[in-house]
């Protein structure tokens, strides 16, 4: 499991026109799955973004969690996250099929809210227009 997690003061997605999930101070979070991802590493993926510690203290200092600056999430599925880029032609066979992948998603979606935080969300495999303003910019890759 991938997720590219970065601060924003404030990120949305875009379906169709209409506006899926919006979001001001927090996490916009793209979130891959890959074919040999499990459940318990979706519940490792969920506590590492609730608990990264990348929030300013009055000191300027990356140290305040997520929770405790008041921050919301917003999550979409990124299957080209495990692209292939050996040839000119992504390939993405790293990346789970719907049946898995969804799942986990949703697990990861739900094991945030059990944590109090009002997460967004996109629409897995839908067309999505993301837009974000980044915040530093800080922006960190988490794999497990």
């Amino acid at each position: 499991m991938r997720a590219v997690v970065t601060r924003v003061s404030e990120a949305s997605v875009v379906i169709d026109s209409r506006i899926r999930g919006q979001i001001k101070k927090g996490f916009l979070i793209l979130l891959g799955i890959h074919v040999d991802d499990t459940k318990e590493k979706a519940l490792w993926m969920a506590d590492r973004i609730c608990g990264l510690r990348v929030f300013e203290d009055e000191n300027k200092k990356m140290n305040v969690s997520p929770k405790d600056a008041g921050a919301q999430l917003l999550i979409v599925s990124q299957f080209t996250l495990y692209a292939d880029v050996s040839s000119r032609r992504p390939g993405f066979t790293d990346a789970a099929r719907p049946d898995t992948a969804i799942p986990l998603y949703e697990l990861v979606i739900e094991e945030c809210r059990k944590r109090g935080f009002d997460v967004q969300t996109g629409e897995f495999g839908a067309d999505m227009q993301v837009s974000s303003v980044n915040d530093g910019p800080v922006t960190i890759i988490i794999e497990k």
